[in-house]
């Protein structure tokens, strides 16, 4: 197997050895918590399906950290999605599955696999055609055939591991670049207001589950919109839940009483002054 030398060129900034030491004492402090007979209790108990909430959530503090773009936020929640991968494997471990060194060779063996055009003699002079390639090798890896022009099952897979949202989007784009695509804005506002309408009787008249799916067509059309105008809707809702929450906040700091005690009318009144104040440039 081919190895993987850093660059001369790109000496990493600290010294091998030192990374190297630095995960070793996080894989023993690990293994010391969850030592059977003087581990920590809490992490004794873990299994690979109640570590699935902190895995989602650390990744999502490691995205939000990189939009702030607070560099020593961002390696500290770095550090915390890292401890879950670690932990996961020694979990594993423990169940005698797996163990770090087998997660740490596959992916570094994977990715030498999959990128022929440099540890190889497979050419890959853009993004695309390495794109290609990598899909090539992974149905042949999985030894199913490679068949491009079919869809379906990356879009399977993207409703499978993406939150909605994002998954949404990657199926919404990926759907157009096949053909699949009004001809003109005017066709996916026009399906908008049909979405809108079907919703809006579901609501009056049908059960719960045909709301529930009229809601989720109304919402990948919004999808649809999005991406016409080049939005991003996983990014516009996050920002409006922040923007939400800094008024909320706002709101909370002015009330002179339980905001359940205000009437509407006034609550509406001090949610535009939060919103007035936020909006002025700090002066």
């Amino acid at each position: 197997m081919v190895s993987a030398p850093l660059s001369p060129e790109m000496p990493p900034s600290t010294p091998r050895a030192e990374i190297l030491a630095a995960l070793e004492r996080l894989v023993d402090v690990i293994a010391q918590l969850r030592h059977p007979e003087t581990g920590c209790p809490w992490d004794l108990a873990q299994t690979p399906t109640s570590l699935i909430p902190y895995v989602i959530e650390e990744a999502y503090e490691v995205v939000d950290a990189i939009q702030v773009g607070e560099k020593a936020a961002i390696a500290e929640e770095l550090g915390d999605l890292l401890l879950q991968v670690v932990l996961q494997a020694q979990v594993a471990s423990d169940a005698g599955d797996f163990d770090l060194a087998t997660v740490a060779t596959g992916i570094a063996d994977k990715l030498i696999r999959r990128h022929p055009h440099i540890f190889g003699d497979a050419t890959g002079a853009t993004p695309e055609e390495v794109s290609q390639n990598w899909e090539r090798i992974k149905a042949e890896e999985k030894g199913i055939p490679h068949e491009p022009h079919k869809l379906s099952p990356k879009l399977a897979k993207y409703s499978r591991t993406l939150p909605p949202l994002m998954a949404a989007s990657k199926i919404s784009a990926k759907a157009a670049k096949a053909g699949f695509e009004w001809p003109d804005i005017d066709g996916v506002w026009g399906k908008f207001h049909e979405e809108l309408d079907e919703f809006r009787t579901a609501l009056a008249h049908e059960p719960k589950a045909n709301q529930q799916a009229e809601l989720g067509d109304l919402l990948f059309t919004l999808v649809n919109l999005a991406r016409w105008y080049d939005l991003d809707p996983s990014e516009a809702l996050q920002s409006t839940n922040r923007r939400f929450i800094q008024r909320f906040e706002l709101v909370e700091g002015v009330a002179e009483k339980p905001l359940g005690e205000y009437e509407i009318e006034a609550l509406e009144a001090l949610w535009q002054r939060a919103k007035a104040r936020l909006a002025r440039p700090e002066g």
